[in-house]
């Protein structure tokens, strides 16, 4: 093991007993520790959805492993398009891209189960291949056939999983600085302060984080701003980041849909070592450096990626 993975694993392991306290009476929620919480999160998470500024409806699905949030928008009769988030940013972090992308696709923001949302799991964590029936479920409670996908950082990672399994309906795919998707985190000790922000969480901290994730942080909404920092004070880590290991080259080679790759030219997650794993083992990849972004690249670039994103998906 190198000493990277080693030491983002011993961080990691530190943040989940870090955030392991006792819940109130009567409170069983995977992410939250208290009701209270929970109603302070959701509260954000609506102002936050606001952001979207176009006709949205929102819909609670059950689902195997629990109650599966979507968010839908854009024409009932353009072609459907998936949208998964990136880690403890819930749906509502499409503010910046949402406009452009339901402008001609019927779009399916879907909340993470084991992340803060509006998705609520009832089961104990998921498996990699739990993860793929979960999000099955709802492909096929919405009878989506032969739709696009778009995956920001772990969400990155769950898209190109789904892009693996033999039997799907995918056509085309764009990841977002997918996170430990070609390779493990390129930056380990930037990085830590996300790790740490979740031990001890403050809005110093908070701010740090987001300027090592980000290349214009003053680009972020306060709104969903606040509703990201109450993401990461209130919600407990879990341990489902620790088995998102690197796609190995033929779990990668027997992706045969068109792939777009888009990685901010700072990213602290992925590097050009990335890159070129994605343009060595992706059959039909493509990819693209975003200048001056960083891992949030659709904040820090928001219409370069937008129209790149637009333009690869016609």
């Amino acid at each position: 093991m190198n000493i990277s993975k080693l030491l983002f694993r011993l961080l990691f392991f530190l943040v989940l007993a870090g955030c392991s306290s006792t819940k109130q009476a009567k409170f069983d929620d995977y992410i939250f520790q208290t009701r209270k919480d929970r109603n302070a999160y959701i509260t954000t998470y609506d102002k936050s959805l606001k952001l979207w500024g176009i006709p949205y409806t929102e819909e609670n699905i059950k689902t195997s492993y629990g109650t599966a949030h979507v968010v839908m928008a854009g024409p009932k009769n353009g072609k459907d398009l998936v949208l998964l988030h990136g880690m403890d940013a819930s749906s509502t972090m499409w503010y910046p891209n949402i406009k452009a992308l339901a402008k001609t696709y019927r779009v399916y923001a879907i909340d993470f189960l084991m992340e803060p949302g509006k998705s609520t799991m009832t089961s104990k964590p998921l498996s990699s291949e739990e993860i793929a029936i979960w999000y099955n479920e709802i492909f096929k409670y919405y009878k989506l056939k032969n739709f696009d996908i778009i995956g920001a950082s772990r969400g990155g990672w769950i898209a190109t999983l789904l892009a693996t399994q033999k039997t799907n309906s995918i056509d085309k795919v764009v990841l977002l600085s997918p996170a430990q998707t070609f390779k493990f985190i390129d930056k380990v000790g930037k990085t830590s302060s996300a790790l740490m922000l979740k031990l001890f969480p403050s809005e110093k901290k908070f701010g740090k984080t987001l300027k090592t994730f980000a290349t214009h942080p003053e680009k972020i909404s306060p709104v969903y701003k606040r509703q990201f920092y109450l993401a990461n004070k209130y919600a407990k880590s879990n341990s489902s980041m620790l088995k998102m290991h690197p796609f190995s080259g033929d779990e990668l080679k027997s992706i045969s849909n068109p792939v777009l790759v888009l990685i901010g030219d700072t990213d602290v997650i992925n590097s050009e070592e990335s890159l070129e794993r994605a343009q060595k083992y992706l059959v039909n990849g493509k990819t693209k450096t975003i200048k001056d972004a960083g891992h949030f690249l659709t904040i820090d670039q928001p219409k370069i990626v937008n129209d790149a994103i637009v333009d690869f998906l016609k």
